[in-house]
């Protein structure tokens, strides 16, 4: 994976590394328009009701199509919160990433999912946000 728009990889200062592969066919504004800000870091907390999610609000003002949307994720999908048409509230410039199973409360663009390797990996930060509140991330393009 040594083309940045394949993928990103996120850091935090307690876990190794964690690889995503993008959705480039399915979603390929919303994969420009994040990979356009990176590199970046940004806390990150649990979500309250979308079942294991991190997620950060107002992350970013992604003037975007709304592509791939569903309130529907698979374990280790990434979503980001299209601004039109209009939002819940908060969902409009944030990034989720469902590290199990969950459900959005609106429907969001899917771009992105964990590789396969490093799925576990996921679940760990996840379940440590979840225990012990919100992480610091580093989001890098991959190598």
């Amino acid at each position: 994976m040594n083309n940045p728009m394949s993928g990103f990889q996120l850091k935090s200062q307690t876990h190794r590394p964690i690889r995503f592969s993008y959705y480039q066919l399915e979603a390929p504004c919303s994969v420009a328009a994040f990979n356009k800000v990176l590199p970046f870091t940004i806390h990150f907390y649990h979500a309250r009701t979308s079942g294991q999610e991190i997620w950060v609000a107002n992350a970013f003002t992604f003037d975007i199509i709304q592509e791939n949307a569903s309130v529907f994720t698979q374990p280790g999908e990434v979503v980001l919160g299209p601004l039109k048409p209009s939002r819940a509230a908060a969902m409009g410039g944030s990034i989720g990433i469902y590290y199990g199973e969950g459900k959005g409360l609106d429907a969001a663009n899917i771009f992105a999912k964990v590789i396969a390797e490093d799925a576990e990996l996921l679940k760990q930060l996840g379940e440590s946000i979840w225990k012990n509140g919100q992480q610091e991330l580093t989001f890098e393009a991959l190598d």
